[in-house]
């Protein structure tokens, strides 16, 4: 005897599980006996899940999606942290945003003016040379260092950290990989240091900013990205408006005739930049009418500077620049030092640039920066040593003289630079978690 059960469908009264109401699959379910009767049961479930339900699942994994962001030290780390996170909350304005640092640090004044959360824990500071007394209880201070990022990165439960670079970002990073955190880094330079070199080998994605630094990484892990540069560089800004921020007498200059030269020295400042500049910006402000100059002479060095400098109408004098996005979109050519940040800005600004790599940088990031420029836009190099007040005005005198030669280094830059660093980090970032 043959018995066969059939399923009406289920009165749409009945509650059940989405994931049970989709089921389709048939088995069959037989029993042996010894008389000659067949009892088989067939029934129809789905197991399918339906493309609704897998669009909400994906979705659930960056709708409550927070992020830690470990960068610190100097601008040049952090503010890549900063375009990243403003990048995620444009894409996902529910993400949870937690930046760690350490405490009295430029990170703390900058991370906070930006916006988001802020948390500290103590840094890792490794000395030059790697053998020296100073390192002898390095393993002591990582420990600590690392048990507070346990607790904090306990606390918030992020889906993802995000490490940029300076000393606290190893211990996070460490940390993250030892709880089973996915972990993506930043490098901004050409050539990387150290910790993001060690570090690499623990991440699950390195992002990079030149194709040439692959070949530092392991190259399985590595996305040319290009560097993410501040969401407020990448407006257009008439290039009058933004002379007239800094010099609103100007407006009778014709735009055609008017040179604008912005000298940074980084937000610390450079001696030896300021110096050379002391020796020669009147002189040149003198014989050049149409000349404007934007001097940022660092923090520790404007008063000294203020006290030695005459007033000018075409000379704009500050410790720092904080609208950076108007000080670029006025420059005709920048004098600077070669923070891989400021390198990459000077690309995505399309500027002609004269670059002076500081000598003090421990693995010689800025040279190497400063030599990678020149080799994609035909930027200028200086060193130090070569630096006095006479061959800076030939290099400037040089390039802002003719036009061809600005126009060509400009184009050059732009064709070099890639604009969507920020949004190709997120997406990948995305990504990974889905």
């Amino acid at each position: 005897m043959a018995v066969t059960i059939s399923f009406l469908p289920l009165s749409p009264k009945l509650t059940i599980s989405p994931f049970y109401s989709s089921l389709s699959t048939s088995f069959a379910i037989t029993f042996p006996s010894t008389k000659p009767r067949i009892l088989e049961i067939f029934c129809c479930l789905s197991l399918k899940q339906t493309n609704h339900q897998i669009g909400t699942t994906q979705n659930d994994a960056v709708d409550n999606l927070r992020v830690v962001f470990a960068a610190g030290g100097t601008g040049g780390r952090i503010y890549p942290a900063v375009a990243i996170a403003d990048e995620l909350r444009i894409t996902n304005p529910t993400c949870e945003i937690l930046f760690i640092g350490t405490s009295n640090s430029m990170e703390s004044t900058a991370i906070t003016s930006a916006g988001y959360n802020f948390t500290t824990v103590p840094a890792v500071r490794l000395a030059r040379p790697f053998i020296s007394p100073r390192n002898l209880f390095l393993p002591c201070h990582l420990l600590k260092s690392l048990i507070q990022c346990f607790h904090q990165l306990r606390d918030f439960g992020p889906r993802v950290v995000v490490g940029t670079g300076g000393f606290v970002s190893f211990p996070v990073c460490l940390a993250a990989k030892l709880k089973g955190i996915k972990l993506v880094i930043q490098e901004q330079n050409s050539v990387p240091g150290i910790a993001n070199w060690v570090l690499s080998f623990f991440a699950d994605v390195v992002f990079v900013a030149f194709n040439s630094t692959i070949d530092s990484f392991p190259r399985n892990k590595c996305v040319a990205t290009g560097n993410p540069i501040r969401l407020s560089l990448r407006q257009y800004v008439p290039k009058e408006v933004a002379r007239l921020h800094f010099f609103p007498t100007s407006g009778k200059t014709p735009d055609y005739e008017a040179k604008v030269l912005l000298i940074l020295g980084g937000s610390l400042g450079a001696n030896a930049i300021n110096i050379a500049m002391l020796n020669l910006y009147y002189q040149m402000l003198m014989e050049n009418k149409n000349l404007f100059i934007i001097w940022q002479t660092g923090v520790e060095a404007y008063y000294e500077m203020e006290s030695l400098v005459k007033d000018h109408q075409h000379l704009y004098l500050t410790p720092f620049v904080h609208s950076m996005e108007l000080a670029y979109a006025a420059a005709d050519l920048i004098v600077s030092r070669a923070g891989a940040m400021t390198c990459y800005e000077i690309l995505a600004t399309g500027k002609p640039s004269i670059l002076i790599p500081s000598p003090e940088d421990a693995e010689g990031h800025q040279y190497k920066n400063a030599s990678l420029l020149a080799d994609l836009a035909g930027s200028r190099v200086i060193t130090e040593d070569e630096l006095d007040s006479t061959t800076l005005a030939i290099a400037i005198h040089e390039i802002l003289g003719d036009e061809d030669k600005m126009a060509d280094m400009s184009e050059r830059a732009l064709k070099a630079a890639k604009p969507n660093a920020s949004a190709d980090i997120v997406q990948h970032i995305l990504s990974l978690l889905n």
